[in-house]
């Protein structure tokens, strides 16, 4: 027999959910604020119940410590984060590998740019005192951009490989960790292009990196040029042929 729930009961079940999910996002969004304003540090549960109008004892009911709240910051941003480059990817032909190195890369710093609080908690500032879970605090996000990254190299690997043929590195310079997420995706990759894909970041990420912080607007009104034109030559320089 089927049981039966009084309607206003259902509906107030669904707002306190809807209430509930729209406070959760809110608390993310005053902890990114006051991240942006005064750094790490000024990520407390008591300074954004402050910021809400609301009491500490009102905020643990949402994140029973600040950890965890760090924590699903992180998940949040990295999953978007992971989201932003395997679309961009997965939208370019596997034919045309140029083209799907460019399209990661600009999906990566603009991703950067809208959400600047978002890539300093996950690449740049460290929340003082966090202790992140055993696993970490977005696994499945660090394994997606990782395994994106290494991609890069793997889509390059077929026409670069000639100029990495005196390398010398091997499988036991790379951290576990990045092993456990490159090695099962792309098993047939030798260490010369896990390094690679390492080359590829650091381009990548250094200038990105000085955009978000600011050092880049004080050199140049033009860093989304200086960011393509580092591009171009990095894929040239793979010799990775452009299809169109």
């Amino acid at each position: 027999m089927t049981a039966r729930h009084p309607v206003g009961a259902m509906g107030s079940r669904g707002r306190r959910e809807r209430l509930r999910a729209e406070t959760t996002a809110e608390i993310k969004n005053v902890a990114l604020a006051l991240m942006a304003s005064g750094g790490p540090d000024a990520i407390t549960l008591r300074a954004i119940a402050r910021e809400m109008g609301m009491t500490a004892n009102a905020i643990y009911g949402y994140f029973a410590t600040r950890d965890d709240l760090v924590t699903a910051l992180i998940n949040d941003v990295y999953t978007a984060l992971a989201d932003a480059v395997d679309t961009a990817w997965e939208a370019t032909p596997a034919t045309d590998p140029a083209v799907r190195i460019e399209v990661w890369a600009n999906a990566f710093r603009t991703w950067a740019q809208v959400n600047p609080q978002g890539f300093r908690l996950i690449y740049g500032d460290p929340v003082p005192g966090y202790q992140a879970p055993e696993k970490g605090a977005a696994p499945d996000a660090a394994r997606r951009v990782c395994t994106g990254l290494t991609a890069l190299a793997a889509a390059a690997w077929p026409h670069a490989q000639h100029l990495y043929q005196d390398s010398a590195f091997e499988w036991s310079d790379f951290d576990p960790g990045l092993l456990d997420k490159v090695r099962p995706a792309f098993p047939d990759l030798p260490p010369a292009a896990v390094a690679l894909a390492l080359r590829i970041w650091g381009h990548l990420h250094g200038l990105v990196s000085l955009e978000v912080y600011g050092h880049m607007h004080t050199q140049t009104t033009s860093p989304e040029k200086l960011f393509q034109e580092e591009l171009a030559p990095l894929i040239k320089t793979l010799g990775v042929p452009r299809r169109r």
